[in-house]
């Protein structure tokens, strides 16, 4: 068993100079000439030369079962935000890396951390391999928009090594693979195919559903996915040729949370419960006001949502990480990362130094589960003195 340490929370700020042309993050921080990141440090008094990093492109991860039982084992914990912090409207996934390699940069050179261990929880994990990949090997110049963002200048200072724990391929990928095939109509959400129609009494098609249709499923989710993409490409063109005062739309995408695998537990197989989601009530969510990629604007939706130009995809990155020890943790019965998902990674990675360990039964949040939270927390900890990364 861990014994438990006293720690503290201490808030932190991280100012830079951005000069973006446009503002699109909410008051102050878009028009100060200045992004202002804040984020939280849960540290107790005994001295460490590791920091375990924990960021997510839009949430705030502070208050989340790991970091906490990370710190109550006496580890020191950077939950830093992004300057997209629960809001992802007009997040840009390539601004979210510099203002990780802000994080990371302060952590060493103002904290005085010597090493850096960044931990890639759920969309987070995505965000730890893109960021690692442009570290070790910077190669992005501009958004999928065309925007400029250099990351090949941004002398970003790589992790020590990468956790990639609980975590989906990317939020385009993820977001695709649940992303309503039924919808035809982008302005009017009730006008549907109805073969594609999973969650609809008039769908001819019911669980458990066969391999035609799955594929057949798959691939209209993936066109829809694109059919978005070029609309988002044409107005930007549009908007670009008008040379007038507009230069971003706002968009709603209806319906993005219709998978075969939450109907039929037989698809990608784990130990997750039928009818359910993370976000609960799956045909629920699908409609909700809260949902992936909801409400966005047509460069973030390029940047971050986009199944063929998003750089932030999983597979793509990991195969671009040569140098850095990776450890991946996989929650058996996550009902938020589809069991196909750390296979996939485990495949496209190429460092040598990879681990992969299991935790069967574990859910996403590890709610109700404190064994298997701390089992997850001895592995992390074990793998990261074994590696030299915690004395």
């Amino acid at each position: 068993m861990i014994m438990k340490h006293n720690w503290q929370r201490h808030a932190l700020v991280v100012s830079f100079n951005d000069s973006a042309k446009a503002a699109e993050v909410y008051g102050f921080a878009g028009n100060s000439g200045k992004v202002n990141l804040e984020g939280q440090l849960l540290a107790g008094d005994t001295k460490s030369d590791t920091v375990f990093v924990f960021m997510h492109p839009t949430s705030t991860l502070q208050l989340l079962p790991m970091p906490m039982a990370l710190a109550d084992a006496g580890m020191h914990v950077l939950c830093p935000g992004s300057r997209y912090p629960r809001n992802d409207v007009s997040l840009i996934m390539e601004k979210v890396a510099l203002d990780l390699g802000a994080w990371i940069r302060h952590a060493k050179e103002e904290l005085g951390y010597s090493k850096v261990v960044l931990v890639g929880w759920s969309g987070g994990g995505s965000l730890s391999l893109f960021y690692q990949a442009q570290a070790e090997n910077p190669t992005i110049t501009h958004t999928p928009a065309g925007d400029p963002v250099d990351l090949t200048t941004a002398n970003l200072i790589p992790a020590d090594g990468v956790v990639f724990i609980a975590a989906h391929l990317s939020r385009a990928e993820t977001m695709t693979e649940w992303l309503d095939p039924s919808v035809t109509d982008e302005l009017d959400p009730d006008n549907r195919d109805p073969k594609f129609d999973i969650y609809s009494d008039v769908c001819p098609h019911k669980a458990p559903f066969d391999a035609d249709f799955i594929a057949a499923f798959r691939e209209a989710q993936i066109a829809r996915n694109r059919k978005i993409t070029a609309w988002c490409q044409d107005m930007l063109t549009e908007l670009k040729e008008r040379n007038g005062p507009e230069v971003e739309r706002a968009f709603i995408t209806h319906r993005t949370m219709c998978d075969v695998r939450w109907l039929d537990l037989s698809i990608d197989p784990n130990g997750r419960k039928p009818d359910w989601c993370y976000m609960g009530v799956p045909q629920t969510v699908n409609v909700g006001a809260v949902g992936l990629a909801r409400f966005s604007t047509l460069r973030s939706w390029l940047s971050q949502w986009s199944y063929d130009l998003s750089n932030a995809k999983g597979p793509l990155n990991a195969a671009r990480i040569t140098k850095t020890p990776v450890l991946q943790i996989v929650n058996g019965a996550d009902d938020a990362v589809p069991a196909t998902h750390n296979p996939a990674i485990r495949e496209a990675l190429v460092t040598k130094d990879q681990s992969y360990i299991e935790l069967e039964g574990a859910t996403h949040y590890y709610l109700g589960q404190p064994e298997l939270l701390e089992r997850c927390i001895m592995s992390v900890c074990d793998w990261s003195r074994e590696r030299g990364l915690l004395s």
